[in-house]
Parts: structure tokens; sequence; C-alpha cells
């Protein structure tokens, strides 16, 4: 049976020591003894206990001296200690030295076990959460972020040459890029990753809740607030605050964050005291915040408090060549999820992944593969495992025209048409691959469907219940990063 913990007994009275050695052992523990303080170091490397239990005054070496050699050896190492009745402030210099808690003698057996209970609980959470630090500055670091492509490769180095100074990041590019993942990168490599990473999706929030959240808000700042509560940039104190799709905030919220940006202070909603925070700030977008600017909805001074450093995440088509490595990623993880023995790809599925656009890029591409994997039969990817839009890719139609000889109308159709293909139907990416308006889509496949010449590449556009808004806003609204 596994023993309740490690107990290094150190006492210099031999029947006090053996009868705590023995009372402990019953009790499930796994225990050593030693004589004092000197006797006691050599243990510390062999035994390797959970907790040190040491008598506070031996000759030779006292309590305190052997708790200061063993937090030498061991900076997490718990002790307690154990003394005399009139000897509680020798015990309280113990605990400034380090000892999690101290017992007067005679020692009551419960009380003991109480005592090493708690302290042992305290020393697994602390382990549990430095591995859980660790699993989490692993998955953040850099390495992380696959490509050997020239693109991603300047990416990279840019990060790490910017994540060290205090300077402000802007991160942009399309949806499903990774721009979450590169601000992370950011912050792990940076001095502040010992500090907290907060994340807040600007767009999700209604402009009340989105200052809230940022700032936070003093009990009755409005209806709801039964208590203060600390905003996000309080919570990230000494550390990063990543801001994902900053264009969506609201003209007011601007105002406030431009004013942290300059002073490093704010107050919260319904409240008055001033609060001083050290965050840096990490924003990112898939939206032109330059034609935001100069169409009045994003303030000018803003843009450039938070456009010291510019990194662009590039598109997956823009990448081609860290699709291979991305998809092998993407089949270990999720073969290994979902208990799968699947191992690769065959050479005519991987030439489809290749050869497919990825409009959704490395987000669309990962639920591509998670797909194929749950379906695949064998211990291979094939083409058939593949959705159809993405398998069809590697095969174009015979009849599509070519450069020499075509019109510009031919080859505006020939792209209308195959982008809806890709897309499903779906007036709004296509019209998003395209950099189009989905009204401009729309018109166009009416006058293919009315036209007297031959119309079987036509394709219905699908219905879309936004595509009214869409038309008079002419585009669509990105979904979360």
């Amino acid at each position: 049976m596994q023993p309740r913990g490690r107990i290094l007994v150190v006492d210099d009275e031999a029947n006090a020591r053996m009868a705590l050695a023995e009372l402990l052992r019953e009790e499930g523990y796994a225990v050593e003894t030693a004589a004092d303080g000197f006797k006691a170091l050599p243990k510390l490397d062999e035994f390797a206990p959970d907790l040190v239990l040491t008598d506070l005054r031996m000759p030779g070496m006292d309590g305190i001296e052997l708790l200061r050699k063993a937090r030498d050896k061991d900076p997490e190492c718990v002790a307690v200690v154990m003394t005399a009745f009139g000897a509680v402030e020798s015990a309280v210099a113990a605990m400034r030295e380090g000892a999690a808690d101290y017992l007067t003698k005679p020692i009551n057996m419960d009380e003991l076990v109480l005592v090493l209970e708690r302290c042992l609980e305290r020393r697994r959470l602390r382990a549990e959460a430095g591995f859980l630090r660790q699993r989490l500055s692993e998955r953040h670091r850099i390495q992380n972020i696959i490509g050997s492509s020239p693109a991603i490769k300047n990416v990279l180095d840019t990060v790490l040459q910017v994540a060290p100074s205090r300077a402000s990041v802007l991160i942009t590019g399309e949806s499903g890029t990774g721009k979450e993942l590169l601000a992370a990168a950011l912050h792990e490599h940076s001095q502040r990753s010992h500090g907290p990473f907060v994340k807040l999706h600007c767009a999700a929030l209604a402009e009340t809740l989105l200052e809230s959240e940022l700032f936070g808000h003093e009990r009755g700042a409005f209806t709801g607030a039964v208590a203060r509560r600390d905003g996000r940039f309080q919570q990230a104190d000494g550390g990063t605050l990543f801001l994902d799709e900053i264009g969506d905030i609201s003209p007011a919220t601007q105002v406030k964050l431009l004013r942290f940006l300059q002073e490093h202070e704010f107050e919260r909603v319904g409240g008055n005291q001033t609060i001083k925070v050290d965050v840096r700030i990490v924003a990112a977008t898939n939206r032109d915040l330059l034609r935001l600017v100069k169409d009045g909805k994003f303030r000018e001074d803003l843009y450039y408090r938070l456009n010291v450093v510019s990194i662009e995440m590039p598109a997956l088509r823009g990448r081609t060549s860290d699709i291979p490595l991305l998809a092998m990623h993407f089949l270990r993880k999720y073969a290994k999820e979902n208990e799968k023995q699947v191992t690769g790809f065959a050479d005519e599925a991987l030439e489809s992944l290749t050869r497919y656009a990825w409009p959704g890029n490395v987000r669309e591409l990962e639920n591509a593969i998670e797909r194929a994997v749950v379906i695949c039969r064998g211990d291979t990817v094939q083409r058939s495992d593949l959705a159809r839009s993405i398998a069809t890719a590697a095969h174009p139609n015979d009849d599509a025209p070519t450069v020499p000889g075509a019109t510009l109308a031919e080859l505006e159709r020939y792209a209308i048409i195959k982008t809806l293909e890709h897309t499903g139907g779906s007036t709004s990416r296509a019209a998003e691959i395209l950099g189009i308006s989905p009204r401009k889509i729309q018109y166009k496949l009416h006058e293919y469907n009315g036209s007297s010449s031959s119309n079987k590449e036509a394709v219905q556009p699908r219905a879309e219940p936004v595509a009214g808004a869409q038309a008079q806003g002419g585009g669509e609204k990105e979904g979360s990063e």
C-alpha cells in the first residue's frame, strides 16, 4: 500500500524518537529517524522525505540550523518543529526561517497527524501547481507554433526579439491563424512569464459589460453589481493582458483604454479610487485598423499606442509548405485523444490538403484533421476520409479557363463559381475569400443563371440569415480568434 507520506524524525532523545516513529508508521507513514541535525543531513538526500519533523533544541546542530541547511538543499522542503512548552518564542523564530508549523511537547498524536496532513497537502498542491505551470509554459512556448516557411520564421524571429521588451504589440491577421497562440508565446518569452496571462475577447461583450470586465466595478455601480469586482487589468498586474478583436471596442472604451496606456492607471466603474498596475498590452484584430481610423471608427492616437510593434500572422494559404507539418501535428493529437492507431496520410490525401485554399486557416485545418481521424478506418488517412470540398481541391475541373485567350469576365466567373463550391455555396465566405461583397456575388450568380450560354457550373447560393445585413454592410463580421 502506498504510504501517506515520507517523514524524517529528528530528535536527540532516543525513546521519544523511536516511539514517535513507531506511532507514525502505524498511521501509514514511511519513517526514517536521525539522532541529531548532522546525522539528518545525509538522509535528506538518501530518503528524500516529504516532511522533516525535528526537535528544536538539540546538541551540535539545532532544529533551526537543520532547517536552513535543508532549505539550501531543497527550497520546497517542508518542516515542522517540536519544542518544549516554555520555548514557543524559538518555535516562532523557526517559522520565520520557513518552518510550516510547530508543536509543543509532550506531543498530542491526534494534533500531530492533523498538522502533518495539512502540511503534506500544501506540499502536494504546490507540486501540482508547479507541474501545471510547467505544462502551461511548455504549451505556450514558441516551439509550439509549428512551421518552417519563411513567413512563419519571420514571425517567430520577431517574437523572440520583441518579447523581452515592455512595448505594446498589435497582432494582425485573418481569423483562425493563431493570434492568441502568438500572444501567449510573447508572454512566455518575456520577463513577465511568471506573472499572469489574462485574456479577454472584446467582440463577445456589450459595451457596458466590456468596461466592467476591463476595469472592474464597485458595488452598486449598475443593476446586478452586488459586490466589488476586480477587472482584467487588475488581474493581469505584473503580467500580460491579451485583448482579442480590439477593433470592435466602442469609442467610449477606446478613450479609457488610451488613458491606461498613457498613465498605467484607471478607476473601477462606479468608483473614484485611482488604481495603478503594471500590465503589458498585447492586442489582436482581424480587421483593418487603419481603415477604421480613416473611417472615424477607431481613434488614431490609440492605434499608434497599440501599434508600437506590429506582427502579422500569415494566412495558411500563404505558407502551404507548413500544411504537412501542421497536419501531422493535429493527426498525432487527435489519434491519441480518440485512441486510434492512425499514423499518417496517403499521398493523394496530403495533395488535397496542400491544394485546398483553407479560408478558415489553421483552425479549419485542425477541425478537418480531427474529422478525418475519426472517420478513418485504417492506419492512414485517405482522400475519401476528408470533407468533399477538401478532397476535390486536388482535382480542378478540366474546363478551367486558361489566362491566354480568356476574357476577364470568364476568369471572374470561374473564380466565383469555384470559390462557392469550396465554401458549400456560402456567399458570405466566398465574398470574404475573393475580397468582394456578398451582394456582388449574388448579382453575378443571377447574371450567370439568366444568360443564354451554358450555365452548368452555376452554384445556387446557400440561404444565410445574415445575408441582408451583409449586403448592407458590405462584409461579414468574423468569429472569435
